[in-house]
């Protein structure tokens, strides 16, 4: 599969190829992108097999990329304290990186995003809000493409959530979704309507709430994106309880697929983390 095929299914509009695809063998950057499509679908035990070779990568693009990749998937199975130690390696491998510019960050200064952006995240998700500000203000003179625009989004929005201001959440949450919208990524559409939709159901604006998820349950479905299901499922039984054990059902059912298709090391991350109803 050509390069500019898997870059629609990991940043646009084209429905993810068989797994087989994904992890073929290829250039760096071709595997980089199979990796983040295998991460989406919540297929981590394949996504970490192509990462952890492309970490060790003489390009420090490419392993800092790599690196700030398998820090994701770590945080989305709630292992942030593990993804920190990651996105510090790939900070250390980003500040010296040069490299041409990529359309969608994945070049020196996407990667330097990437890395920042991701230790923001890991050290809200241990609590440790105030050494999150301050890489987020950090992160943000970093970010000059669509992608990690959408991100500082997500992460400025996470932490104000965090911070107890969720009406400060909604301005940086909107900006996200208008620019995942706006390039046309699926995947980032639902996690920026799925960030959206929390700080609107916080402060009380349950009815587009509700429609924000709903949209993002559809499209979650649609393009198998499992590592954004569960928590879609988690927002949607706390906005219509009624229908809660549905969708705690549906959610669990998700999950332990995806936690099939997890490695050893993830799997117990999850187990272990307070963020992860397994």
């Amino acid at each position: 599969m050509h390069e500019i095929e898997l870059r629609r299914a990991a940043f646009g509009d084209r429905p993810a190829p068989p797994p087989d695809v994904l992890a073929a063998a290829g250039p760096p950057k071709r595997r980089l992108l199979g990796a983040i499509v295998l991460g989406a679908q919540g297929r981590y035990a394949a996504a970490t097999t192509l990462l952890d070779e492309l970490a060790r990568d003489r390009d420090p693009v490419v392993a800092a990329l790599a690196l700030a990749t398998l820090a994701s998937h770590r945080r989305q199975l709630g292992g942030h304290a593990v993804a920190r130690g990651l996105d510090g390696a790939a900070l250390r491998q980003a500040v010296t990186a040069v490299s041409e510019p990529d359309p969608d960050g994945l070049d020196a200064r996407g990667a330097l995003a990437d890395a920042l952006l991701g230790l923001a995240a890991d050290h809200l998700g241990t609590g440790r809000l105030t050494a999150s500000r301050r890489v987020l203000d950090r992160a943000a003179g970093a970010v000059d493409n669509w992608r990690t625009r959408t991100r500082l989004g997500w992460v400025t929005a996470e932490l104000a959530l965090a911070s107890g201001d969720a009406q400060a959440a909604v301005g940086p949450a909107q900006v996200a979704l208008d620019e995942a919208t706006a390039a046309g990524s699926i995947r980032h559409t639902v996690k920026s309507q799925l960030v959206l939709a929390a700080a609107l159901g916080t402060i009380g604006q349950k009815r587009r709430a509700g429609e924000l998820v709903s949209g993002a349950l559809a499209d979650a479905d649609k393009y198998e994106l499992s590592s954004l299901s569960w928590p879609a499922g988690l927002i949607a039984a706390d906005l219509w309880p009624a229908d809660a054990d549905r969708h705690r059902s549906r959610t669990a059912a998700v999950l332990h697929a995806v936690l099939l298709g997890s490695d050893p090391g993830g799997r117990r991350l999850a187990h272990g983390s307070p963020w992860v109803p397994v």
